[in-house]
């Protein structure tokens, strides 16, 4: 019986082996690709509720609030550490970001990339909507990809993945030296994403994703960044509670007069 048990085990392993190889063998990265992008996250307008930790040099930061997305359009963050009171409220367009401090009374206006100098990383607002949400990047090609399986997992790769020329903002083009997808084969959601430069010592984000069923789609729940540098290695949890995809939401940002402009954040 014991024999005839492991039999199945190692047949039944097999059978998953062969399957999730049947995809790469017979339709390449064009099959995956296409079933990742229509089991994207469907959405015009994003909103959720936070609990996200912050670390850095082994300097741990939690912080909660809420999270709102207008589709290629905004991102809003209300940001309340304790007792629910709104310490800071921030507003990322594909321009701009604003940032008012509720608590001290000032308000900062910059340019997108103030972000990326922040991090010390290279993103647009294409990219960080996805690594929000669980999706791929939007507009950037997508035909230069090669497929693989990595522990039990698709994989898409590509090398100097480029922004479609059409979405190029102030002639600002960003290329993605390389990038690597992990893919359930379940789900064909985003289990693992990364991007990182080619030199030696070179900047690598990564993002890794949990998903809940909300009766419609699968939504992400958990989200863990992952941010090296030549310096450092930074870290942030974030889990969505209260996910809601279909209905409308406001961007409430109006910044008080009394309120006195800052050069940083």
């Amino acid at each position: 019986m014991t024999i005839v048990l492991l039999a199945l085990v190692v047949s039944s392993c097999s059978t998953a082996r062969r399957t999730i190889k049947e995809p790469i063998r017979d339709q390449g990265p064009e099959y995956l690709f296409n079933s990742l992008k229509s089991n994207e996250l469907k959405y015009t307008s994003f909103s959720a509720r936070f609990n996200a930790s912050f670390t850095k040099q082994k300097n741990e930061t939690s912080f909660s609030g809420q999270i709102r997305i207008k589709r290629d359009s905004l991102i809003w963050i209300s940001i309340s550490p304790v007792l629910g009171i709104e310490m800071a409220r921030i507003l990322i367009t594909n321009d701009s970001v604003k940032y008012m401090n509720r608590i001290d009374n000032y308000y900062f206006i910059s340019d997108f990339n103030y972000i990326n100098s922040l991090i010390n990383s290279t993103l647009d607002f294409d990219m960080l909507q996805a690594f929000l949400t669980g999706n791929d990047f939007s507009f950037y090609e997508n035909s230069s990809f090669k497929a693989g399986i990595s522990n039990n997992m698709y994989e898409l790769a590509t090398t100097n993945r480029r922004k479609l020329k059409k979405y190029v903002r102030n002639n600002q083009l960003i290329n993605i030296p390389i990038q690597h997808i992990w893919l359930s084969p379940e789900t064909f959601k985003i289990l693992r994403v990364m991007v990182r430069e080619t030199q030696q010592g070179g900047r690598k984000l990564e993002g890794t994703y949990e998903y809940l069923n909300d009766g419609k789609q699968l939504v992400p729940e958990n989200l863990n960044f992952f941010l090296e540098t030549a310096q450092d290695k930074n870290d942030i949890r974030v889990q969505y509670s209260k996910i809601n995809t279909t209905d409308s939401v406001s961007f409430p940002f109006r910044i008080p007069a009394k309120y006195t402009r800052s050069d940083k954040f």
